[in-house]
This record gives structure tokens, C-alpha cells and sequence, in this order.
């Protein structure tokens, strides 16, 4: 088994899981779903899949746009530090709840809190 965060919790089995219960967990708070109003959830879904694959050493199939360009749509329609507190919040929730190791939680939300001045265009 190899060493990599995306193998340690799970593979794309786990992502799959992750990434539907985060969006389900993102969808259904009326602080954040405004972002994703307009938004193809499937295909959403299916690009953060191959988004976070790829961040935590799995296969690299994204090729969807950078994390700048991706969320600046939403930066323009006012997404700030809590909307990203609340997001992240969503995601370390998800990953809890599905049994995810702490240590690999915190790796993931490490990743995670490293790409917020990207995410806010800052």
C-alpha cells in the first residue's frame, strides 16, 4: 500500500464518499449554498473527486481550472474567510464521519487551510 494520503483514507472509494457527503453537508446550509446556486452538482462532484485525488498523491486526472481563477466568480459575489470556515468545517465533519484517521483529518485539513488565500484571491 502506498504512503499516500489519498490511499490512506480510502482511495476513490472514500472519495467518492467524501466528496458526495460534503456536498450534501455544503448544499444544505443557507450560509454557503448561495455559491453554488447555479452550479452542475454532478459535474461538481465529479471534478472535486479528481481535484482532491490529485492533491493528496493520487492519479492526476483533474483538469479543471486553478484555485484562483475556479473561485473567482464566488470572490466577486462576496465568499470571505467564513464561507471558507464554514466549507472547511463541512469537510472535516465529512471526513470524521466517515472514520477517517485523525492524523490523515489533520493532513487534510492542513492541505486544506493552505489553499485559502488561492481560494480568496488574495
Amino acid at each position: 500500500m502506498s504512503d499516500s494520503l489519498f490511499d490512506r483514507i480510502g482511495g476513490h472509494a472514500a472519495m467518492d464518499a467524501a466528496v458526495d457527503l460534503f456536498y450534501t453537508k455544503v448544499i444544505g446550509d443557507d450560509w454557503i449554498n448561495h455559491f453554488f446556486k447555479t452550479t452542475d452538482m454532478k459535474k461538481q462532484r465529479a471534478k472535486q473527486k479528481a481535484f482532491l485525488a490529485m492533491v493528496f498523491g493520487g492519479p492526476n486526472n483533474y483538469t479543471g481550472l486553478d484555485m484562483r481563477a475556479a473561485h473567482k466568480p464566488m470572490v466577486e459575489n462576496g465568499l470571505n474567510d467564513t464561507h471558507f470556515d464554514a466549507v472547511a468545517g463541512h469537510l472535516q465533519s465529512t471526513l470524521q464521519e466517515l472514520g477517517v484517521a485523525d492524523d490523515a483529518v489533520a493532513e487534510v485539513m492542513a492541505i486544506a487551510g493552505g489553499a485559502r488565500d488561492d481560494v480568496l484571491n488574495r
